[in-house]
């Protein structure tokens, strides 16, 4: 029996990379699983690895972009799975580049797939995690918010910034009825990032060495296990924090 045996947690972005990192580390603590994204192949995949290691998982195909389906998405995962006790926003589509180069649809696009997409599932989840006898809920933020040099990184930063303040207010004021939010701001060697390491191995390099541990974190053992740590009982007292995950890199003053 794990430490998350009889919870539900629902992921988004799940079908590769972080969030699938996620969903594996959570299911190996007993976690079922509700498998969130865009492309049904990946999740099944997904869900595939995840009922091997002997936990109920199921997809559902959502564009996290599209909030006013995501009341939806939360009714079917309940009435699959029984209800929702974790909830982790991982997906985000958005643009990069400098800021006179960006549009006002850039712009938009990664405020309705990050916060507003949040917002969306937690609201939908409030009630089920507070039947629930309250839940954890864990938000995907980034180092960018604080990086030395945010050039490219505007849209992004600004993005996950207001995702984090989003969070701190949820813990203040959902923490009456159980439910704790906290933030995470990871570095993970997901399949895009891993890719430009292959690609651009000088500097790749040069990124790890200004990580104190020397490497970039692994998607389930590093990002995962955090996770797990987190939505169980041994973080019960932690809500509204940001926790970084990159290794000793940012500093969050």
């Amino acid at each position: 029996m794990g430490t998350l045996a009889g919870k539900v947690a629902l992921v988004t972005g799940a079908g590769q990379g972080v969030g699938q990192g996620i969903a594996l580390a959570l299911a190996a603590e007993g976690a079922d699983i509700a498998v969130v994204g865009r492309t049904r192949a990946r999740l099944e995949t997904t869900c595939l690895t995840l009922r091997e290691r002997g936990v109920r998982a199921e997809a559902y195909v959502c564009d996290v972009s599209r909030t006013e389906t995501i009341p939806a998405v939360v009714d079917s995962v309940v009435a699959a799975l029984g209800g929702v006790d974790i909830l982790v926003n991982n997906a985000y589509d958005g643009a990069y580049g400098r800021l006179l180069s960006m549009t006002e649809d850039d712009f938009r696009r990664g405020f309705h797939s990050g916060p507003f997409a949040a917002f969306a599932f937690m609201k939908a989840c409030h009630p089920h995690l507070r039947r629930n006898g309250g839940g954890s809920i864990i938000n995907l933020v980034s180092s960018a918010m604080v990086r030395w040099d945010p050039t490219t990184y505007g849209a992004y930063a600004a993005a996950k910034q207001a995702l984090r303040s989003l969070t701190r207010t949820a813990a203040a004021e959902w923490g009456a009825d159980g439910i704790r939010a906290n933030s995470i701001a990871p570095h993970a060697l997901s399949p895009g990032l891993k890719s430009w390491t292959e690609t651009n191995p000088e500097e790749a390099e040069a990124f790890r060495r200004t990580i104190p541990l020397g490497y970039i974190g692994d998607c389930e053992q590093d990002i995962g296990r955090a996770v797990v740590m987190l939505a169980g009982p041994d973080a019960r007292y932690l809500t509204g924090a940001t926790v970084p995950l990159d290794g000793g890199q940012a500093h969050f003053g």
